[in-house]
């Protein structure tokens, strides 16, 4: 699948995004939103968005991706004529975007109340590691720092290794994708019923707080503090991965009574399901051991593929654990076109992450790959970066 362009179509046309935010969480938020006909003008410091420098084999992979279907200026907000650049932009946005630390933006003279001012109706996203109140505001607020203190890196792993971290950056984009439903309620707000602009304090932790199920209502009805329990689930069992006879691995859930009885029968074992270490979850929670230790058995007897038509054959839910290069070539994946190429400047196509979600008469769709630094800087108003020569990357 390549670059379309259906801008006429696109749901969010006529909005205008201003993107002040650096790295991984506001550039997820913009992305969904330019992937559906937002105009979102990354703003740039002239040393570029951080998120250039993430680069792989010299290739700034992540800004090509993330920074998809946006526009890119300049502006230095130390320097006062910019900063009134930006604010001439702010009046013609509906959103504004930025993640910098506790209080910055008003050192810049952006804070909150002189854009409403400039624009009654912006929407203004403040994206942080803590939230803008609370005793930890001020702190730095990178998503490393929230993945632990939220309680995900101590019951993530398994019980004999310390607690794990995310390899990627799961705050970020939790947060970002958070944000989009938060941005969009907002603009609700202003074009349904007529009402103001409005501050938008989004932090990387109580997003995550929000996925990680009801642990503290767990802990203060029961006493009992989550634990890490490697590929197991505390509410259901089975649920593990297990590993084939090709070396392949397999995953299998049985957070149902249903499910678990298929299991049982399509291992030719029906009579596990009377058993009373197997006949209820409580019971199968309680000897977890004992019924993954009978159904490692019996996958390991298989290969991944033979493994997956048996137990498909009982309708019991089960998947193979893919690295990159399955991923690219599985069926499914390629039938949806989950996985798009588009052409680089050099014309060799980039995969990517398809446009989600599908919507079935507005869809949104990948147009351009990230900018170059200031490739837009006729956007500013006279005065500012747009006087400079155009920056080099």
């Amino acid at each position: 699948m390549n670059a379309t362009d259906n801008t006429g179509a696109l749901p969010l046309r006529g909005i205008r995004v201003l993107d002040l935010s650096r790295l991984a969480a506001g550039n997820m938020l913009t992305l969904q939103l330019a992937d559906f006909g937002a105009e979102v003008i990354k703003v740039e410091a002239p040393g570029g968005d951080t998120l250039r420098d993430w680069k792989n084999d010299g290739q700034p992979l992540w800004w090509q991706i993330y920074a998809r279907n946006k526009k890119s200026i300049c502006l230095d907000l130390h320097d006062g004529v910019d900063v009134q650049s930006l604010l001439q932009l702010a009046e013609s946005a509906q959103v504004l975007v930025e993640s910098f630390r506790h209080g910055a933006l008003e050192k810049f003279g952006l804070g909150p109340d002189v854009l409403l001012q400039r624009n009654p109706r912006l929407v203004i996203v403040r994206i942080s590691g803590w939230g803008q109140t609370g005793p930890y505001a001020q702190r730095p607020g990178f998503g490393t720092l929230v993945e632990a203190f939220s309680g995900f890196a101590q019951k993530n792993g398994f019980p004999d290794k310390p607690p794990a971290l995310p390899n990627l950056g799961l705050a970020d984009m939790i947060a970002g994708l958070a944000g989009v439903g938060a941005t969009m309620f907002a603009l609700r707000e202003v074009e349904t019923n007529g009402g103001r602009g409005q501050v938008v304090d989004l932090s990387l932790l109580e997003p995550m707080l929000a996925v990680l199920g009801p642990d503290p209502a767990i802990f203060q009805r029961t006493g009992r503090r989550p634990r890490r329990m490697g590929n197991r689930a505390d509410i259901a069992a089975p649920r593990n991965a297990y590993q084939c006879a090709d070396g392949r691995w397999l995953v299998m859930s049985g957070s149902t009574q249903r499910m678990a009885e298929r299991i049982f029968e399509a291992m030719g074992r029906k009579d596990l399901c009377s058993d009373p270490r197997f006949a209820t979850n409580a019971a199968r929670l309680r000897h977890v051991d004992a019924l993954d230790a009978l159904i490692a058995g019996f996958v390991a007897q298989r290969s991944l593929q033979d493994n997956l038509l048996h137990f498909g054959q009982w309708e019991v839910t089960v998947g193979p654990v893919l690295d990159v290069e399955q991923l690219l070539a599985d069926e499914h994946v390629r039938a949806r076109a989950c996985i798009t190429c588009i052409p680089d400047a050099d014309g060799q196509p980039l995969p990517m992450h398809n446009v989600f979600p599908r919507l079935s008469r507005t869809p949104g769709s990948i147009r351009s790959l990230g900018p170059a630094l200031g490739e837009h800087q006729h956007l500013v108003p006279p005065g500012g970066w747009s006087d400079h020569p155009a920056p080099t990357e």
